[in-house]
């Protein structure tokens, strides 16, 4: 049923009113978006947005990406009017400690928010993750005469968020992948911090989406909810194309002196502008007053329940029909792992132990993949056009295509694609991951070289903040690779991701150890994993026991593996460094010197661990020397006396040259543990 004009208004300026109160009470936040978007809400959540404000998970609801984040207070009071259990009193927290309504959305936090924005670029990009899942489910779940995933991804965005390269990267996907059900709705008040956009924003954005493959509707009014809400009943008929909105606003509507101005955008419009403002909407209403017939039309919690309720009713005749899909899409919407997960990593560290290959770690990495994919349907893997390097396709995993219609294609197994060409885009590729996986229903993973890490760097931490499960896998983690030099050679990028709060970083040693690594970031359901993985082959380490790998730490060698009774000292190594360890044990053992070899796949794990575990690992009182072809800064929190580390950029040169050159040998290392004893 369509919205009064009156009614729009009065419901427009509702949000207007709690955007300028809540930011001039906390003194702090941003006004001016809430205000120009107000009415392109109204046209969404009052018209066409498929939610429960009783249910904010329910499977099939409609998402809803604020992208340009830092109008928060848009969303906000939108939860609060339509329903959510978000309290008028919480808006009153605006932007306080532990409040429900942070400076930025926050998902998780805050019931409704989908994900966390205000890192301009990443909520489009997110939103395309959303609706690529969508896609895919609808694919592999929906049954003739049974559509229970149909739902849309609806994304409010602005000049910053075109302006930011990852939109590029992430919206010609949307056309390529042809996700009909993305509408990206572009408050376009060409106002940004600095001023009118014009000078250094000069892109023609219409034309620009329309050569990415999407539908464009152009030049709507953005302060007509009705005509807003036409555009998106028209976006909603589109076949097989994205659709982007292109709505013209006034950034702070309705203020007298700051509307369609800077001064509108970041901070609070102080109480005489307030005063004005409400005088020019006709809002004669108290801070945080809302009247009860503005209230009653955004009240969604009625139509929402229906709605869900329609929906459970088709999902049990869903489930009567196809109950093995039916119970298969309710634990992978839960995020669950199968039951027998347990022992299909068992069996893959087992038989990684048993056959004891000398193999690269990303090899290694895609023999465990071979396991877990077969296993877990809802793994969707990715390269950022490195397939063949990464190695993170299986034969479990073909490569997705979309075909002319916009379908998604099934092989002749009828399998449709699980492994994704990102083409060169780390940056999008890693926050569309973050949306599949805050969509549910899938994990993802995507790889790249170590070295490109930092392109993606603000994803995979906008992935820990959300305590997402996102798997990224990154070969070519040292000088090792060779000679592409050191533009591909990472120095510093081990030590900096495991500077991240909340991210698991693992470099594991071989096959067995990168199959542990592989299981625990699988199990890791609130946390992103790194896997850091060689490009050189690298031998087996034998091992007497699997138990402790996942512990991050453990003790790999003691003394007695080369005759020696007493220790002396501890060598720590990672990946490929922890041959050399073992072989500095055996030249040390010639000059009856005893170490025990630490392999520490995982110090992010391993920090975590009891302190009794930590102590019995690396003892007190002995001098410990660790070895890493990486930045040195990250190993004196362990005491070590010495790192056998690179502080420099690498070289270009085969890779023996190089270990030889920089000091990765054993016999470096065995000198640099008698040098460490000496000082004792």
């Amino acid at each position: 049923m369509a919205i009064t004009q009156p009614a729009a208004q009065q419901m427009a300026n509702a949000i207007r009113a709690l955007a300028m109160d809540a930011v001039q009470q906390a003194n702090s936040g941003h006004p001016g978006a809430p205000m120009g978007m107000a009415d392109m809400a109204v046209a969404l959540w009052g018209e066409h947005l498929q939610h429960n404000p009783k249910n904010p998970h329910w499977a099939n609801r409609d998402r809803f990406v604020l992208s340009n984040g830092h109008g928060s207070m848009l969303i906000y009071a939108l939860l609060h009017l339509t329903g959510y259990p978000l309290p008028i009193g919480e808006l009153k927290n605006f932007r306080q400690l532990h409040s429900k309504t942070a400076g930025h959305p926050e998902v998780g936090i805050t019931p409704g928010v989908e994900t966390t924005t205000g890192p301009l670029g990443q909520g489009i990009t997110n939103a395309v993750g959303m609706a690529l899942a969508e896609k895919l489910l609808a694919t592999e779940f929906n049954q003739p005469g049974h559509n229970i995933v149909d739902h849309h991804t609806y994304v409010f965005m602005g000049d910053g968020c075109l302006m930011e390269g990852i939109s590029h990267e992430a919206c010609a996907l949307a056309g390529a992948w042809k996700l009909n059900k993305l509408i990206a709705m572009y408050d376009d008040n060409g106002i940004s911090i600095d001023g009118q956009v014009a000078p250094w924003f000069i892109d023609n954005t219409p034309q620009r989406f329309a050569a990415y493959g999407w539908n464009v509707i152009d030049a709507v009014d953005g302060h007509n909810a009705a005509s807003v809400a036409k555009a998106i009943a028209d976006a909603k008929n589109s076949p097989d194309k994205p659709t982007l909105i292109v709505c013209k606003t006034a950034i702070g509507k309705g203020s007298p002196n700051r509307a369609n101005t800077s001064k509108a955008h970041g901070e609070p419009m102080g109480a005489e502008e307030i005063k004005l403002t409400r005088e020019a909407l006709s809002w004669a209403h108290a801070p945080f007053v809302i009247p009860k017939d503005v209230y009653a039309n955004w009240d969604a919690k009625q139509s929402g329940a229906a709605r869900e309720a329609e929906w459970n009713k088709a999902f049990a005749s869903y489930k009567a029909a196809h109950p093995t899909l039916a119970k298969e899409f309710v634990r992978r919407m839960k995020g669950e792992l199968p039951k027998n997960f347990a022992q299909t990593a068992v069996d893959a560290v087992i038989a990684a132990h048993t056959k004891a290959e000398t193999v690269a770690s990303r090899k290694a990495s895609q023999l465990a993949l071979e396991a877990f994919t077969a296993a877990l349907p809802e793994m969707l893997g990715g390269s950022a056009d490195l397939t063949g390097s990464n190695l993170t396709n299986t034969s479990s995993t073909p490569a997705l295509r979309i075909n002319l219609a916009g379908d998604v294609v099934k092989n002749d197994k009828g399998q449709m694609g699980r492994h994704i060409n990102y083409g060169v885009r780390e940056f999008g590729m890693a926050a569309i991951m973050n949306g599949v996986t805050l969509h549910g229903g899938f994990i993802p993973y995507g790889g790249t070289f170590l070295t490109f890490s930092d392109y993606s760097r603000n994803a995979i931490r906008m992935a820990a903040l959300m305590k997402q499960r996102v798997i990224h896998v990154f070969t070519h983690d040292s000088i090792g690779l060779g000679e592409d030099g050191p533009t591909h050679q990472s120095i510093e990028h081990a030590a900096s991701l495991r500077l991240i709060p909340g991210l698991d970083v693992w470099r594991p040693a071989d096959t067995a150890e990168t199959t542990v690594a592989w299981a625990v970031a699988l199990e890791n359901k609130d946390r992103p994993t790194a896997l850091l993985l060689s490009r050189q082959n690298l031998p087996y380490s034998p091992k007497s026991d699997l138990g402790e790998i996942s512990r991050g730490a453990y003790v790999l060698a003691e003394p007695s593996r080369v005759g020696m009774k007493k220790t002396k000292a501890v060598i720590i190594a990672t990946g490929s460094e922890v041959q050399l360890a073992l072989k500095a044990q055996e030249l040390l053992a010639v000059k009856n010197i005893g170490v025990r070899v630490v392999s520490m796949p995982s110090t992010t794990t391993f920090d975590r661990q009891t302190s009794r575990y930590k102590s019995e690992v690396l003892p007190a009182g002995l001098p410990r020397v660790a070895v890493e072809m990486g930045s040195t800064d990250g190993w004196w929190k362990y005491g070590v006396a010495a790192v056998v580390g690179i502080d420099t950029y690498g070289e270009s040169a085969p890779a023996p040259v190089l270990f030889k050159h920089f000091g990765f040998t054993a016999e470096n290392v065995a000198e640099t543990v008698q040098a460490a004893l000496q000082k004792k």
